[in-house]
């Protein structure tokens, strides 16, 4: 049950009225998105038959591919890989990589440090089957001021195949990029060197603007359906998206070569990822008023926020800094304990694969990991920064806040 004290109701109502012409602003991006997803819908042609999946080898499977059709349609580029074998964002961004690259080729991180899950991928960290340990060597070139580093950009362009953006701020501390920002970089690359393949992680960003990277010019995107595309009902898969001719690849590095998209049975997928897709935009717009809500009343509580709750966002993240361990620990254990599943468990620091500090998380979620529902982790580091992100229904994300501030003692 929900301990809300009635001194932390009325705080938390106070400050959402201070929301409401952002709120607005929300609600026109839902209506945009919604139309791009129904006038796809709508282009494709969807029926009820294509609701239904195959098995075996999944020749034929005319839902799966009008779903990758409709994706195409949606961030207007030329084909799309929507499957459910992906585990993850980063096994999908992993899969790319190592389908676009090969031995000897080099490629360029504009965006500073990736996220821990892709050390061993990279050959940041040492591992057998790295990139690295391929020949394919990254060179990593930090953000300057949460923006690119354009000269060093433009003097490191030599001899390199690849060039990967990270749009969302991972563990990091710096700001995710805005679609201006990418189109700027992009135009910038493309300028010294058009057949520079532009790559770009677009996880947690996905309809919290009206534009897609894939429309300024990105190359391939790839993100996550338990993130914003999924809306809580995918339970798996991810996306890629970009030109047809590096989708293809992407595909035979899935799959096998020869067969490519041919095959990959979506068995009871594609119900899921329709629906996901349908509720995206309603959903992400909940995630990104619950975000405010919590960026606006932990801003008045004294608490360093970012982004700011009066700043733009490209993505649904948002970093609350708790001055200390004890701080971020009460936090994650009251998000724990105000979700719909396993409320009654105890988050706590651990080890996780991928990530170099221990790491706590609270997911009282129905996907594992699914970070579009309400969720939050950190790495257990100064300077203590929590990661909060998502929201399935606002008022769901509302509660949740009501139980934090009724419950947290807080440390200095």
């Amino acid at each position: 049950m929900l301990n809300l004290n009635k001194e932390s109701v009325l705080l938390i109502e106070k400050e959402e009225k201070k929301l409401s012409s952002i709120f607005d602003k929300i609600n026109e991006l839902e209506m945009i998105n919604s139309k791009k997803v129904l006038d796809a819908f709508h282009k494709n042609n969807l029926s009820e038959s294509d609701l239904i999946g195959t098995t075996g080898y999944g020749y034929n499977d005319i839902g799966r591919d009008k779903i990758e059709s409709i994706y195409s349609d949606i961030f207007k580029c030329e084909d799309s890989l929507v499957r459910r074998e992906f585990v993850s964002g980063s096994h999908a961004l992993s899969i790319s990589l190592s389908a676009l690259l090969r031995p000897g080729d080099n490629f360029l991180i504009i965006s500073g440090k990736t996220y821990d899950t892709l050390d061993e991928v990279i050959g940041i960290k040492p591992n057998p089957s790295s990139l690295k340990s391929y020949n394919i060597n990254y060179k990593i070139i930090d953000l300057i001021d949460n923006d690119f580093d354009y000269e060093t950009i433009k003097k490191s362009l030599t001899d390199i195949k690849l060039v990967y953006i990270q749009r969302s701020r991972g563990y990091s501390l710096r700001e995710s990029l805005t679609i201006e920002k990418v189109e700027k970089v992009i135009k910038l690359v493309k300028s010294i060197n058009k057949d520079i393949i532009i790559f770009v992680d677009n996880c947690y960003c996905e309809f919290v603007e009206s534009t897609s990277v894939t429309e300024v010019g990105a190359d391939i995107m790839v993100g996550s359906l338990i993130k914003n595309l999924g809306a809580g009902l995918c339970t798996h898969g991810a996306y890629v998206c970009g030109k047809k001719d590096l989708i293809r690849l992407v595909s035979e590095r899935l799959y096998l070569p020869g067969e490519a998209k041919e095959v990959g049975p979506s068995i009871d997928a594609n119900r899921m990822f329709l629906m996901g897709l349908f509720f995206a935009p309603s959903v992400v717009s909940s995630s990104l008023k619950s975000a405010i809500l919590i960026s606006k009343v932990m801003d008045t509580l004294g608490y360093r926020v970012s982004p700011k709750w009066d700043q733009n966002r490209c993505d649904i993240v948002n970093i609350v800094y708790l001055k200390n361990e004890e701080n971020l620990i009460n936090f994650t254990k009251l998000i724990q304990a105000s979700g719909p599943v396993d409320a009654s468990v105890v988050p706590i620091p651990s080890d996780m694969p991928g990530y170099t500090d221990k790491v706590i998380m609270a997911s009282p979620s129905f996907t594992q990991g699914s970070s579009i529902e309400m969720s939050c982790d950190a790495p257990l580091r100064s300077p203590y920064a929590l990661y909060i992100q998502g929201g399935l229904t606002y008022s769901f994300a509302k509660l949740a806040l009501i139980n934090v501030i009724s419950n947290l003692k807080t440390h200095n």
